[in-house]
C-alpha cells in the first residue's frame, strides 16, 4: 500500500509534463540544456551530434513539406478563373506586405545587431555569406532537371515547379482535377504529421543544442538571445500597428473595435503557432464577429494560411541578419534585394504548422552559406518567436480579408445605386 501512494507523486508529474504543450516542453529542457552547458561547460558540447541529427530530421522533412503544402493550396482553389480580379489583388497585398515584412525584419535586426560579437566555433565555406546575382537568382529559380532539384535540395526551384504544376492542374478536366486535389491535399496532410513526428523529439534535440551551445559560448548568448527577441518583436509590433492603419485609411475601420471583434483569433494564434490550426477560428470570426462575405474570406483566409507569412517572414530576416552578424558578413543594398526574393520565395512555402518556420530558417541561412550553429539557437526560444509570428500572419490575412470586403461593399453599392439612376 505504501508502494502505490509513494509512486503517485512521480506519475502525477509524468502525467502533467504529458499535457504540456510541445513549445512549453521546449522551454523546459532548454532550460536543462542551458543549465548542463553552464555545469559542465565545453565537456557539454559532447551531445552535439545529437542536436545535429534533429536539425537532419529537420531538413530531411522540409522539401517535401514545402512541395506539397503549396501544391495543395493551389489545387484547392476552385478554378483558373479564381486568379482574377480578387487571386492578384490578392496575391499582389499578400507579396507586398511579405516583402515589407522582410525589409521591417533586416532593418530592426541591423539596428540591433544581436549578432555582433558572437564568436563561431563551426568550421565555415570560404564562400560563406555571399549572396548571389539578382539575375542569376530569377533565371535559377526555374529548373532545367527537376530531379536534380529534389535531389540537390534547391527550394526555391521546388517551389516554382509546384507553382505550375498547381495551376496545371487547376486547367484538366473537373474529374481529373478532382482526383488530383484530394490526392496532394492527402500527401501535404501526410508530410505535417512527419513533421510533427520529428518535432516530438524536439525538446531532446533543443536540450542538445543548448547544451553545447551554452558549453561553448558561456553567459555570452544570453544577452544577445533577449536582443534578437526584442528585435523580432519591435518588428512583428510595426506590422500590426501598419494593419490598423490600413484599415483607418482605406475602410475606415476602427481599429480597437477590429481588434476586440478578432481577438480570440488571437488567443488561438498564441495557443497553436499554427496557421493552418488557426483557419477554422479565422473563418468563423469572419463570418460571424465581422460579418465578412462568405465568397470573399473563403477564398482570401485559406490561400493566405498557406501563402501570406508576414510574422514569418520577420523572423527569416532576424534569424538571417543574426547569425550573418555572428559571421561577420556585412550585406549591401543589391545584396538586401537578393536576401528579399529569395527570403519572399521560402516564406511563401513554409508550412503553417507550429515550430514549421525554424526548418526554413535553416534553408535560409544555408542558401546564403552561412554556418548554422548560431540559427540553431534560435530554436530553444522559437516558441516566444513563433507565437508573435504566427499572429501577425493570421492578422494580415484578416486584415486584407476585411479591406477587400469593404471594397466589394462598396463597388456592389455603387452598381446598384447606378442601375438604379
Amino acid at each position: 500500500m505504501q508502494e502505490s501512494t509513494e509512486a503517485k507523486p512521480t506519475a502525477n508529474v509524468f502525467a502533467y509534463y504529458g499535457k504540456l504543450s510541445l513549445g512549453v516542453k521546449i522551454l523546459i529542457w532548454m532550460m536543462v540544456g542551458v543549465v548542463a552547458g553552464i555545469v559542465f561547460g565545453e565537456e557539454a558540447t559532447r551531445v552535439q551530434p545529437l542536436g545535429d541529427l534533429f536539425i537532419k530530421l529537420l531538413l530531411m522533412a522540409a522539401l517535401p513539406l514545402v512541395f506539397f503544402n503549396l501544391i495543395a493550396s493551389i489545387t484547392s482553389l476552385s478554378d483558373i478563373s479564381v486568379l482574377g480580379r480578387l487571386g492578384i489583388r490578392t496575391l499582389v497585398f499578400y507579396l507586398v506586405t511579405t516583402s515589407m515584412a522582410l525589409s521591417v525584419g533586416l532593418f530592426m535586426s541591423n539596428l540591433m545587431k544581436p549578432g555582433e560579437g558572437i564568436q563561431l566555433q563551426e568550421k565555415v565555406e570560404e564562400d560563406f555569406g555571399n549572396v548571389p546575382n539578382a539575375v542569376d537568382v530569377v533565371l535559377d529559380l526555374f529548373p532545367d532537371n527537376v530531379v536534380a532539384s529534389f535531389s540537390s535540395g534547391n527550394v526555391a526551384q521546388v517551389v516554382v515547379f509546384a507553382i505550375f504544376l498547381g495551376i496545371t492542374c487547376l486547367m484538366l478536366p473537373a474529374e481529373q482535377k478532382e482526383k488530383f486535389q484530394n490526392g496532394f491535399a492527402l500527401i501535404a496532410s501526410l508530410f505535417r504529421e512527419l513533421v510533427k513526428l520529428v518535432l516530438y523529439f524536439a525538446p531532446v534535440g533543443v536540450c542538445m543544442l543548448a547544451a553545447s551551445t551554452v558549453g561553448s559560448y558561456g553567459d555570452e548568448i544570453f544577452g544577445k538571445l533577449a536582443k534578437f527577441i526584442v528585435a523580432v518583436w519591435s518588428a512583428q509590433l510595426f506590422m500590426a500597428m501598419f494593419y490598423m492603419l490600413l484599415l483607418a485609411l482605406l475602410v475606415k475601420r476602427s481599429p480597437i473595435k477590429w481588434l476586440k471583434l478578432t481577438g480570440p483569433l488571437y488567443a488561438t494564434t498564441a495557443a497553436t503557432c499554427s496557421s493552418l490550426a488557426s483557419l477554422v477560428v479565422a473563418m468563423n470570426i469572419a463570418k460571424d464577429r465581422l460579418k465578412l462575405p462568405q465568397q470573399i474570406f473563403s477564398f482570401t483566409l485559406p490561400l493566405g494560411a498557406q501563402l501570406n507569412k508576414d510574422g514569418t517572414a520577420i523572423m527569416l530576416a532576424g534569424v538571417l541578419m543574426f547569425t550573418a552578424q555572428a559571421a561577420g558578413v556585412e550585406f549591401g543594398p543589391g545584396e538586401i534585394l537578393t536576401i528579399l526574393l529569395i527570403g519572399l520565395i521560402l516564406s511563401e512555402g513554409s508550412g503553417g504548422i507550429p515550430g514549421g518556420g525554424i526548418v526554413i530558417a535553416l534553408i535560409f541561412v544555408e542558401s546564403f552559406h552561412l554556418p548554422t550553429e548560431i540559427a540553431t539557437i534560435v530554436a530553444g526560444i522559437y516558441r516566444l518567436i513563433d507565437m508573435g509570428s504566427t499572429t501577425i500572419n493570421c492578422m494580415g490575412d484578416m486584415t486584407w480579408t476585411t479591406i477587400v470586403s469593404d471594397f466589394e461593399k462598396r463597388r456592389e453599392q455603387q452598381n446598384a445605386d447606378e442601375d438604379s439612376a
